[in-house]
């Protein structure tokens, strides 16, 4: 093994080779930091460019690339609040509250620094561990699979902030917005609503965004002041203090990339579930961290950072030892080596290990390299910070649009972008979280196709296996010891003096309406897959019938009494716009949000005519010179500049295949043109 690590060496430091490496980790650098574009688009579109290069140089090309996606995401995740891929949304919790706070700097130092340190240990991980998770990741099947997806549904009481009750009413939604779409068993049609696109289920990337994005985007529209003051956010001292507090966390660190890479190498726990899974942990171990998680507190970034970058050395186990990808990059991974003549399996770990180390030394360098990039230029781009918001909104609302699109390349993206916007905005004035809504989207699938395997092949014994008995006992552990310190506290204290009277004040706030709104989906729900099959009604009654008894008993608690239950977190129901939006009235920012959502709205319809690259040509100028209230020749400068710089990337660069417009129907001789095909 040390020989072939020693030629794997050789190998990738190749001039050339590390040329390619170098190239591939700008690409991933720059395909994180746009919303909606990842690992899978790079790595589907540059895989044709490798079929003629050498093996070594091919796979050190694609995984440079791949390394570095979940680096660079944590630049829109910090400056704007939107996750530039769905594994960067734990970190928009505590990384964009400090740049709200002048602190982007530091922010970007934390994150840099904790993705190496991850990364390089998930190199180590991948390096050491083959021989050893062979037999262990080979025992897991559907049972394991499904325990370690209870498990994460468990930690949406630790990830639902004020609300334990809200946060497991908002993760069954979740699971069953999850459960749209064809199920595959009985073929039944579920909530598709006469529509094909619907047919394979709501997009994760346009849910992802419609969540976090577009509310943050509003906020930002609705307030039009800079997201922090000038002074401070580039400062290099934040970016070293942010150094320090990783090394000061370094035990974190390593338990966080030990997640990252363990669940890495199962395959179906994917970057969407990892990040969160760690956050949980963090926020379960750290001292004080339920007072300060969600707030800017560093902790929450190195347990979503370096579990995320962790996870890519994870990843490649399965791949390489077994053939099974654990992600869908990793599936195109996998074709590359298949292209290339490299067959994974037990050749991996014996006459192949010098393919094997070459790649743990691609992850290796390709981390340090990225992260070295971001570290040179994190001072610089916090200054994006700085950007007039009548300016910045457009152009990060733009990308998020055609980011969204990537969803599943339908002009249906981002209708659900558009709407999941609206919920995630109302949600948020709400004060209901939204980390358990998206994790239950992530996790209900999967839960539905374990169980059902599970329970078919092994009837209820599957509960018996050492793995799953395990993976629950903790489960169990981590809900139940939280409510007992609750009430073991408040016990000492005799705090039940709760008045058993009409809490009115909670009567006319958002959370109460929206809570109604849940309750009535839930029933809706209930009524229309009552007469389902029973495969195609289990888990989607089930939930919904949780979910009905969840938000109820939010309301009865919160309506008859008037100190916080238990529940409630000790949370006050009222309207967080008091806090949100300080110096503006609830008319303003009521009148200001309408017209945001109008924009929105009339790009998403706007795009069926004239199609969505010319659609973005008009919000560019349109919202810079009406809202942003810039000169004429501003709007020219930035908006045009922007545009054209959309259009050689998107259109030539990526080749996105733009949805088909009405216009492009009427003329569709413009569609044979490579120059004009954009309607």
């Amino acid at each position: 093994m040390l020989e072939m690590a020693i030629e794997a060496t050789y190998i990738i430091f190749d001039p050339t080779r590390l040329g390619f490496v170098a190239l591939g980790v700008l690409i991933g650098l720059g395909l994180g930091i746009i919303p909606g574009l990842g690992g899978v688009v790079g790595l589907s579109l540059l895989l044709p460019f490798t079929f003629d290069m050498n093996p070594y140089t091919a796979l050190a090309f694609l995984v440079g690339l791949q390394s570095v996606v979940v680096t660079s995401d944590t630049i829109p995740a910090v400056l704007f609040g939107v996750p530039g891929t769905v594994g960067s949304a734990p970190t928009i919790l505590d990384g964009f509250p400090l740049a709200k706070k002048g602190l982007a700097a530091k922010a970007f130092g934390v994150a840099f620094s904790s993705s190496v340190i991850g990364g390089l240990l998930g190199a180590a991980f991948l390096a050491l561990s083959i021989p050893i998770l062979r037999p262990l990741v080979l025992s897991f099947g559907s049972p394991e699979l499904l325990a370690f997806c209870i498990f994460g549904l468990s930690l949406v009481g630790i990830l639902s902030g004020g609300s334990r009750l809200k946060g497991l009413a908002a993760a069954a939604f979740g699971v069953m917005v999850a459960m749209f779409g064809e199920e595959s068993n009985t073929a039944t049609e579920r909530w598709v609503f006469d529509t094909l696109y619907l047919l394979d289920g709501v997009p994760l990337v346009p849910f992802a965004l419609g969540l976090f994005a577009i509310p943050e985007l509003a906020d930002m529209a609705i307030n039009r002041k800079p997201l922090a003051k000038k002074a401070s956010i580039n400062n290099r001292w934040d970016q070293v203090e942010g150094i320090k507090d990783t090394i000061k966390h370094i035990f974190l660190v390593i338990r966080c990339s030990g997640i990252g890479s363990v669940l890495g190498a199962i395959p179906g726990i994917g970057a969407s579930v990892i990040g969160w899974i760690a956050y949980g942990h963090a926020m379960q171990s750290q001292k004080g961290a339920s007072e300060t998680f969600g707030k800017g507190d560093v902790r929450g970034i190195i347990a979503s950072e370096s579990s995320n970058n962790a996870k890519e050395g994870g990843a490649l186990i399965s791949t390489i030892a077994f053939g099974v990808p654990a992600t869908a990059g990793m599936a195109l991974l996998l074709g590359a080596f298949l292209i290339h003549g490299i067959n994974p399996g037990p050749d991996m770990l014996t006459t192949r290990l010098d393919v094997t180390y070459t790649l743990v030394w691609t992850i290796a360098i390709a981390n340090i390299l990225g992260s070295g990039i971001c570290f040179l230029f994190a001072d610089r781009l916090a200054d994006i910070i700085r950007i007039r918001v009548g300016i910045l909104v457009p152009i990060v609302l733009s990308v998020t649009l055609i980011g969204a699109f990537q969803g599943s390349n339908q002009i249906g993206d981002l209708f659900v972008l558009l709407f999941f916007g609206i919920i995630g905005w109302i949600m948020k004035r709400a004060d209901w979280p939204r980390p358990p809504l998206l994790l239950g989207f992530v996790l209900g699938g999967l839960i539905e196709r374990y169980m059902f395997i599970s329970y078919q092949r092994y009837e209820f014994e599957w509960l018996s296996r050492p793995i799953v008995i395990i993976v629950l006992c903790f489960t169990l552990y981590g809900i139940a010891m939280p409510l007992i310190k609750k009430l073991i506290t408040k016990k000492n204290k005799k705090e039940y003096k709760n008045k058993f009277t009409i809490n009115s004040s909670f009567l006319k706030s958002i959370d109460f309406k929206f809570n109604l709104l849940i309750s009535s989906l839930f029933i809706y729900f209930i009524l229309s897959s009552y007469y389902w099959e029973l495969d195609a009604k289990l888990v989607p009654l089930s939930i919904s019938i949780a979910g009905l008894s969840l938000s109820s008993l939010y309301l009865f608690l919160n309506i008859l009494f008037k100190t916080p239950s238990i529940a409630s977190n000790e949370i006050d129901n009222k309207n967080i716009d008091e806090s949100t939006f300080k110096d503006l009235s609830s008319k303003t920012v009521t009148l200001r949000a309408i017209r945001y959502f109008i924009w929105c709205s009339s790009i998403v319809i706007l795009s069926l005519f004239i199609g969505l690259l010319p659609s973005i040509f008009i919000l560019l100028f349109g919202y810079i010179f009406f809202d942003g209230k810039e000169s004429l020749l501003t709007t020219i400068i930035v908006g045009g500049m922007i545009w054209i710089v959309w259009y050689f990337l998107f259109h030539h660069l990526l080749y996105i295949a733009w949805p088909a417009s009405m216009l492009g129907d009427y003329l569709p001789f413009l569609r044979s043109n490579t120059l004009t095909n954009i309607l």
